[in-house]
């Protein structure tokens, strides 16, 4: 890496365990914070060094993963972090479709999988809901109570 600075030391990539584990949980403010202080070094200079140990640890796993491509016979260019994610050219196709929020999104997903595990365990969905069942014999009840008052009382 270059060092802008010949004064200052080296930038080294070795980090202590515990800020390897916050840059890995993604948690880099405080990652930052605790080597600033752990090494009573400025905050850019911990950014810097966070920094450094990030892209190395993305080269290592790009390395890794051209590896597993290789073997497998996928194309190196196929596998990347640096490209963005290809958006479905199916959102163009669908003119009538409406969108979801990204919670109306989340709550279809929890939906779904609550069925899908239901319909694992072999559950089988009533034919009439509960609420529906209490709404007919209340109904069933108040018949009942309206035709003995008008037999008794008409």
């Amino acid at each position: 890496m270059f060092n802008s600075d010949p004064n200052s030391k080296p930038v080294s990539a070795k980090l202590p365990k515990e800020i390897i584990m916050m840059i890995e949980k993604n948690n880099l403010v405080m990652a930052i914070k605790a080597l600033a202080a752990d090494e009573n070094i400025s905050m850019d200079a911990a950014k810097i060094r966070i920094d450094a140990y990030e892209t190395e640890l993305k080269v290592k796993q790009q390395q890794k993963l051209n590896t597993i491509a290789t073997k497998q016979g996928i194309p190196n260019g196929a596998i990347s972090f640096d490209r963005e994610p290809a958006e479905d050219s199916n959102e163009r196709l669908i003119k009538n479709r409406v969108k979801t929020t990204p919670e109306e999104q989340n709550f279809k997903s929890l939906q779904r999988g609550v069925d899908s595990q239901l319909n694992n365990l072999g559950y089988k969905k009533p034919l009439v809901p509960y609420w529906a069942k209490r709404l007919l014999i209340i109904a069933i009840v108040m018949a009942g109570l309206f035709w003995i008052l008008w037999r008794v009382f008409g």
